[in-house]
């Protein structure tokens, strides 16, 4: 929840903010996972800044609300409303935000449009919600109905989902880059597979939308590469844990990444072809561009936009061909540089200038 008014400084750093964490897009089950959460809503505290830089902190407020996960009748939503504005009212005024705009991400706080004196409403829609796993997606559905009609902008991640949204109010932002970070060279991470062999990796969330059959087909044929799938696993890991090439080191802090991404011979991308592939615009795609190595991906929209710079596989068969194949690109500079360069103007800070401007102007 940005502020209206700009001060001294300029651009995207003139901006206070409230972030409000996530209040979540399905309710709970009878599962021990789920009542924690459900706990963790009910309880939550609020709290400063976690990981802001200390120079914006001051204008950078969190908070934790305590909430009811994607209420359904109009009971639940009016109680969850209640408290949420609640919460949020002497929240706002404690940050000093003035005549703020609600900036929305998660369709179900769309019952909070018109309640907290906003000067406009932005939905940014970064995922097709409506084929998200563990979402429940009629409610969802619904309150995202609701929501692109109430907001005065809306802003998506990916032109599919641009595409679902009345066209005179929307605005495609694709995701920008920590291009320093990634391109800067850094050293080995410390536990990269030292076995000689090249090394083949993918770094994010492990989850349904990774084609593991795929995987594990390709790898048996590559006994001579080594593969890493570094993040956090939600899926039956079994198949590739049996495979003796396949490294499992679990999630990294984002900042450590380019350590195995600038080391390792190819970065892939092995989703699935479903509807939340083909509406996502992956944060690692512009990563691993950076980072300058060769990049092997099965096929999604998003690839479009750099055609010629990533090889594109449907079949293991295919895998294995493009993956042998980026042996000699790993090693060009010249090639390094060409994917490099297709990303350098994709800065975080170009990204913020732009949605600035488009706040300005609601």
């Amino acid at each position: 929840m940005p502020s209206r008014r700009r001060e001294r400084r300029t651009g995207s750093e003139s901006r206070k903010v409230l972030w409000v964490n996530s209040i979540g897009l399905r309710k709970p089950r009878l599962a021990a996972s789920d009542l924690a959460r459900a706990v963790n809503k009910v309880f939550s505290r609020r709290a400063a800044g976690g990981a802001v830089d200390p120079a914006c902190q001051r204008d950078f407020t969190v908070l934790n609300p305590k909430t009811i996960p994607a209420p359904t009748n109009r009971v639940e939503r009016s109680i969850a409303r209640g408290l949420l504005r609640r919460q949020l009212q002497p929240a706002i005024r404690e940050a000093g935000l003035h005549e703020p705009i609600l900036w929305i991400s998660l369709p179900t706080a769309v019952d909070l449009v018109g309640e907290l004196g906003e000067a406009a409403t932005v939905y940014y829609c970064g995922d097709d919600f409506s084929a998200l796993a563990g979402v429940d997606h009629v409610t969802v559905a619904a309150r995202e109905r609701e929501l692109s009609a109430k907001a005065d902008l809306v802003i998506t991640a990916s032109e599919v989902l641009a595409g679902r949204f009345p066209a005179p109010k929307t605005r495609l932002l694709s995701h920008g880059v920590d291009y320093r970070l990634f391109s800067t060279p850094c050293p080995r991470a410390a536990d990269f597979p030292a076995n000689g062999k090249p090394v083949a990796g993918f770094y994010g969330s492990i989850s349904e939308w990774l084609d593991i059959e795929l995987l594990v087909e390709t790898i048996r044929r590559m006994p001579h590469w080594d593969f890493v799938f570094i993040g956090t696993a939600s899926v039956d890991l079994s198949a590739l844990k049996s495979l003796a090439n396949v490294y499992l080191p679990g999630p990294r802090p984002h900042a450590e990444l380019p350590g195995y991404s600038q080391h390792w011979e190819v970065s892939l991308l092995p989703f699935r072809d479903n509807e939340q592939i083909r509406a996502c615009n992956p944060l690692k795609l512009s990563e691993y561009l950076a980072a300058g190595k060769p990049i092997v991906s099965t096929p999604f929209p998003a690839l479009e936009a750099y055609s010629g710079l990533v090889s594109t596989v449907r079949s293991a068969e295919d895998m294995v061909a493009a993956i042998e194949g980026s042996r000699s690109a790993a090693a060009c500079s010249e090639h390094a540089h060409k994917l490099r360069s297709s990303v350098a103007h994709l800065s975080w800070q170009a990204r913020a200038e732009r949605v600035s401007d488009w706040l300005e102007a609601i």
